[in-house]
């Protein structure tokens, strides 16, 4: 029978180009809770997506020669996308929402003309600073050192008619929220709300924007889309059926029981966020959990900044659970932590080869060795020796519960590593290769071998949320044993007659000189660029200076009916009559975008036919292969050389 229910989101992501471990840590972390959550038996909904709508989209998107629909969709559904590194770093949410989704764009609109309507937005005028990054409005006192708070980017003038909602009717509300309940955590998060921003006067908060397209359009009035916060907010609630009859699950799983956001966006999840739903008199969240940041030489990872540690390279030479197991035990989720490959790697030697690795090798083994398939079921207690461990291992779970509920993941594993540093103490107090040399001594053997097989079940069964695969794996190894939330309170469940299955090394040692040697090298700077193998046959000299070469101006450029390659060039060369070229370059550029330029032509090849239309020459462009898809750019002069200039 189910516990009850229990709803825990990520923020959306931006759906950047170059995601780095940076972004898999908050969902490494919800998922580890989803997973302790359906462990203890809860009806567990889990939701992740990503935030495709706002301004920098739609310049990415420009910049990329593609629709903004297409780019973000290239991001998330793309290969080495979003989704692909939430399948590699086993995540199991059970919903991803796209704001590009149609039933939630549809629920965004009746979303704002509720608040429209109830008298909570109202249409104005915006004048002050705009963090494109970070899709923030920031007042001047608001800058440090003229610049964003948050990321330290540039700021830019904004000045637009825009709707405002009414932030500042609410703020008292929300102070209190904050200061007199668990809303918030960790409790420095709340100073930082209050102190920065309530009580300096919280302003009324620009809602929607007129100098781009790229968004959710305001339904009532053309022009306007909504601001991206609102737009990213409610999707906690659309994914599960608010305003839309596309997705179920709001009446069970709403209010949501923990909000997991990166502390730059608990601005807007502990004041805009409760805000917007007293307005709409929704209930409130149960908690906002802001979390810290990896840090990498002492700043966030940001590949702006070119310090992304990507989590491909990592997961590929270490493995998943090792990655994951390593973000969660190395630094205190509320707290910032300082990544490094060195405590990586040292994290993973000490605690999964050297512990629990050792442990479950070393006991596995020894139960093969000195028994074969099963253990024996006439086992001898040692009461003195036996009870510190069977006495930790009882309590572990209650203590290991109580961490994990307050979110301290790193105090959860600390408690399981101290039962298996414990345990592996145990082997050499009890030294079972001694014991195996007298056969009156088998029982005791028995006994010590069932201790660190049930210890070994007990642990691995903990630490299924933060190392799925690995849990199952030392589960296979202990003849498929359960693993369920009852019986890890328990000592004693493992049958006695345990069959053991033998396995490789979980955790191999790693050399670290070799290995962070082998990362420098990983993580140098490859081109994306493929170009065109070089000729190797050789052009005679005089030959080549037959070619003429001359600079021409395009007077007019249109497409070739009924092809969908060929731009047709009218071009001025120099002698006073037109020259027309027919080129292949459709796809790569638009032809008013080339009327003016200056380029460069072969102008004394034969004249050919193409589409039925004549080809008085050739112009000459460079082409290469960038992430798989071809590339080319036309050769443009400067437009100060004169139509049939000669190149030599």
């Amino acid at each position: 029978m189910s516990k009850g229910n229990f709803y825990i989101t990520t923020p959306i992501y931006y759906p950047s180009a170059k995601l780095h471990i940076g972004h898999t840590y908050c969902t490494v972390a919800t998922d580890a809770m989803a997973r302790f959550k359906r462990l203890q038996g809860y009806d567990v909904m889990f939701l992740t997506g990503t935030d495709e709508h706002g301004q920098k989209i739609e310049d990415k998107a420009k910049e990329a020669g593609c629709t903004p629909q297409e780019y973000v969709d290239n991001i998330v559904l793309g290969e080495g996308g979003v989704l692909d590194l939430w399948k590699l770093m086993n995540i199991s949410n059970d919903r991803f929402i796209r704001t590009t989704d149609d039933y939630h764009v549809a629920a965004i609109q009746k979303i704002f003309k509720k608040m429209y309507e109830n008298g909570d937005i109202y249409k104005g005028k915006y004048t002050g600073k705009y963090c494109k990054p970070c899709e923030s409005f920031w007042t001047e006192s608001q800058l440090v050192d003229g610049k964003c708070p948050d990321c330290g980017r540039e700021v830019q003038d904004a000045e637009e008619e825009a709707y405002f909602f009414r932030l500042s009717k609410y703020a008292d509300r929300v102070q209190d929220l904050l200061e007199n309940t668990d809303f918030l955590e960790p409790r420095s998060r709340v100073h930082e709300m209050v102190n920065n921003f309530i009580k300096p006067g919280l302003e009324d908060l620009c809602v929607s924007r007129t100098s781009f397209s790229w968004g959710v359009p305001v339904d009532f009035d053309e022009g306007h889309v909504v601001y991206v916060w609102i737009d990213a907010l409610f999707n906690y609630m659309t994914a599960l059926g608010f305003c839309n009859d596309a997705k179920d699950g709001l009446d069970k799983f709403w209010p949501a029981d923990v909000h997991f956001v990166g502390k730059e966006i608990v601005r807007f999840h502990a004041i805009i966020w409760p805000a917007m739903l007293m307005s709409l008199n929704l209930p409130l969240p149960k908690k906002v959990y802001g979390h810290g940041w990896l840090l990498l030489d002492g700043g966030k990872m940001s590949k702006s900044k070119g310090n992304v540690v990507d989590p491909y390279i990592l997961a590929q030479r270490f493995g998943v659970d090792a990655l994951r197991f390593f973000l969660l035990r190395s630094f205190p989720f509320g707290a910032d932590g300082n990544f490094s490959n060195e405590l990586l790697i040292s994290t993973i030697n000490t605690d999964l080869a050297n512990d629990l690795g050792n442990l479950v090798s070393r006991t596995v083994a020894m139960a093969q060795k000195y028994f074969g398939a099963h253990l024996p079921e006439q086992q001898q207690v040692n009461i003195d020796m036996d009870r510190e461990l069977v006495e930790m291992v009882c309590g572990l779970r209650d203590i290991y519960e109580a961490q994990m509920e307050k979110y301290a993941f790193q105090n959860a594993l600390a408690e399981v590593f101290k039962v298996i540093s414990r345990a592996n103490k145990y082997i050499d107090e009890n030294a079972p290769w001694v014991l195996a040399k007298n056969e009156s001594n088998h029982p005791r053997l028995a006994k010590v071998l069932y201790n660190l097989l049930e210890t070994v079940r007990i642990c691995a069964g903990l630490l299924a949320p933060f190392m799925p695969d690995t849990s199952a794996e030392i589960a296979n190894r202990l003849g498929g044993v359960t693993m369920d939330w009852d019986s890890l309170e328990d000592f004693g469940v493992l049958p006695v007659q345990v069959a053991t299955v033998n396995g490789p090394a979980l955790f191999p040692r790693i050399d670290m000189e070799k290995e962070l040697a082998a990362l420098e090298e990983l993580s140098k700077p490859k081109s994306d660029i493929e170009i065109e193998p070089y000729a190797t046959e050789n052009v005679d000299f005089d030959t080549f200076c037959k070619s003429d070469f001359r600079a021409v101006k395009v007077k007019d450029c249109q497409p070739v009916k009924k092809s969908d390659k060929l731009l047709q060039f009218t071009l001025d060369d120099g002698t006073g009559t037109d020259r027309q070229i027919l080129s292949g370059i459709a796809k790569y550029y638009k032809p008013e975008e080339l009327i003016g330029k200056t380029l460069v032509a072969i102008t004394n090849l034969p004249p050919r036919k193409m589409m039925g239309k004549e080809s008085c020459g050739m112009l000459i462009s460079a082409v290469h292969t960038e992430k798989g898809e071809e590339k080319l750019h036309l050769l443009m002069v400067d437009d100060a050389i004169p139509a049939g200039a000669k190149l030599c």
